[in-house]
């Protein structure tokens, strides 16, 4: 439950909250299970999970002597770029399983020595799997090998990876996908939770103050949004001169669902 009061003050992305008004009886005492809300008010014993591994529950009675009011808010950050994941996947043919896996070896060789060049980190190389081919009007039979490569680079080497590690015979490279750095996260989450609170709050104040209320008291409040940054893909085929600085930015989004009473 969120205590303090925001600031007010709404945030970069934040959309509108959606507004539930439900008069109480006076001591009237209010319980329902912690789960996606789907209609206005359950009245029923309210289950809050304390670790997913553990099934322990604890009774939590909510009260209101008013109005129950639920608001949603949302808000949105956009993040600096750190670094870049790419994938790529490696082909090699040949009339053998023994010779497809060969080529795919010394190909593999190839790439390698290219993505040092480029300082690649966390670099993951997947294990062959080979592939029958039938014979076609033009083409004999024939294997085909193939394994997928992953890692993170700096954006400034976003160009040489494409220009040199997608140029290597056999390479087929996808789309990366930005980064955020983590060392901002907490401030990011912290300033997230307080724009989202004050939304929701904002609506659920405009709308106590228009039937005459004008105390709120938070009662519930329930994280939907993700707190981690959204990495977002951006085809690295397309652009020209492959410039870092035109890649979606990271995003983090966070949306809360506050239950208030307003006396």
């Amino acid at each position: 439950m969120v205590e303090s009061e925001p600031d007010g003050k709404l945030g970069l992305g934040l959309r509108s909250a959606s507004l539930v008004a439900i008069p109480c009886h006076p001591l009237m005492t209010l319980s329902r299970p912690i789960r996606p809300l789907v209609g206005v008010l359950a009245v029923a014993p309210l289950t809050l999970l304390i670790t997913p591994a553990a099934v322990v529950a604890q009774q939590v009675q909510l009260r209101c002597d008013g109005t129950l009011l639920e608001a949603t808010g949302q808000a949105e950050r956009k993040r600096s770029i750190e670094s870049l994941r790419f994938s790529l996947a490696l082909e090699a043919e040949a009339a053998t399983a023994d010779g497809a896996l060969g080529a795919l070896q010394g190909r593999l060789a190839a790439v390698r020595v290219a993505l040092q060049q480029l300082a690649v980190q966390e670099l993951e190389v997947s294990s062959p799997s080979t592939w029958q081919r039938p014979a076609s009007r033009n083409q004999p039979p024939a294997v085909q090998a193939n394994l997928q490569i992953s890692g993170t680079l700096a954006p400034s080497q976003l160009q040489p990876l494409i220009r040199t590690v997608g140029a290597l015979p056999g390479v087929r490279l996808a789309p990366v996908s930005s980064v955020a750095g983590k060392g901002e996260d907490a401030a990011v989450q912290r300033q997230l939770l307080r724009e989202a609170y004050g939304a929701a709050r904002l609506q659920a104040t405009t709308l106590a103050e228009a039937i005459g209320l004008s105390r709120l008291t938070p009662l519930e409040v329930r994280i939907e949004g993700s707190l981690r940054p959204v990495m977002l893909r951006a085809s690295a085929a397309d652009a020209a001169p492959f410039d870092p600085a035109e890649l979606p930015a990271p995003t983090d989004r966070l949306g809360l669902q506050v239950r208030f009473c307003a006396n």
